[in-house]
């Protein structure tokens, strides 16, 4: 006699390799976040152009050049150009913004950069697509180190949004901030989350979403929508966790962060970019100089080139998936 048992199949996760969003299914997300508030900032100064290389629609760019097609420039598959013409912009008294994928702005076009924008200090806006984990298209596309490349280009400032809300707010800010900057895009349907929390993005701050007394999480991007969902699962283990969020990498808040972090709490940091060079080395070098003595747990990707694949199950592999960090946590909580 046979015995068969039922079994209730897990349903297969599947996203489109270059443009996967990270939203989850019925997560309130806006349009376009970036493309609809560069329009906006260009309504109040007419000094703001947009410029793309061949990566308009990919980068949200191509909101801007509907609403202000004398102000868009095509430069064409030439990122050199692109940041080389968006410093001589920026030279009239221009403020441009400049959009590409995150991997041809930081390895393809860094010297451009670094003596055409960084170097004279001009206020060229890096607009990065895909940063970290954000495409499933292999390690030709997804920018895993792109911060660690730009941490060390002088004048740089480099913002890692969370969501719409820091997009939406972030972008007038870098218009008016002196400098180049770099802004780690995310683009399409990008959720909403920072609403919830009383939340305004400063440029160079960091911020306290939630209080806990057990761990504290410090993270960046997208990972700090990640952190707040695991927060809030990991309180029905009876674990009461904070959230700093740090949207800018670069001047770091190292006040912000060293006052939550210098507790008896397990400290964890969260972020979508390698573990070499990213926010974990940035929040464990500022540490080491205040003297404070603190073990650090790092939640990133791996030091290696990653594999391709849909963007959830590249997630779980690599530990950015929300059921990692939780497992992460709680094991780190037995020790």
């Amino acid at each position: 006699m046979s015995t068969t048992v039922a079994t209730t199949a897990k349903p297969r996760l599947k996203t489109s390799a270059m443009i996967a969003s990270f939203a989850d299914p019925g997560q309130k997300t806006a349009p376009a976040p970036f493309g609809h508030a560069l329009v906006k900032a260009a309504q109040e100064n007419d000094k703001i152009v947009g410029l793309t290389a061949d990566l308009g629609k990919y980068t949200d760019m191509h909101i801007f050049a509907q609403a202000y097609p004398e102000r868009f420039f095509q430069m064409g598959m030439a990122e050199q150009l692109l940041f080389g013409a968006a410093a001589g912009m920026a030279q009239t008294g221009l403020i441009p913004f400049a959009s590409t994928y995150s991997v041809f702005a930081a390895r393809r076009a860094y010297d451009f950069l670094c003596l055409d924008a960084a170097e004279p200090n001009l206020n060229v806006n890096i607009v990065g697509g895909l940063p970290g984990l954000t495409t499933g298209y292999g390690p030709s596309h997804q920018a895993t180190e792109d911060m660690a490349i730009f941490r060390g280009m002088p004048n740089l400032t480099i913002v890692d949004p969370c969501d719409s809300v820091d997009i939406e707010q972030a972008v007038p800010q870098l218009a008016a901030s002196e400098g180049p900057t770099y802004l780690r895009l995310l683009r399409g349907n990008v959720p909403t989350v920072l609403d919830e929390y009383g939340y305004t993005f400063e440029l160079g701050k960091a911020k306290v979403l939630r209080d806990g007394a057990d761990v504290v999480l410090v993270s960046s991007g997208l990972m700090t929508m990640r952190a707040l969902q695991a927060a809030k699962d990991l309180a029905v283990h009876n674990v009461d966790v904070a959230v700093v969020h740090t949207p800018t990498i670069k001047p770091f808040d190292a006040e912000t962060v060293l006052t939550e972090i210098n507790t008896d709490r397990l400290i964890v940091t969260l972020e979508n970019h390698t573990v070499i060079g990213g926010l974990f080395e940035t929040v464990a070098a500022e540490v080491v100089k205040a003297g404070l003595g603190k073990r650090i747990v790092p939640i990133a990707l791996p030091d290696e080139f990653l594999h391709a694949g849909a963007l959830p199950t590249l997630h779980e592999r690599y530990g950015l998936s929300l059921d990692r960090i939780i497992n992460t946590v709680l094991s780190e909580l037995e020790v």
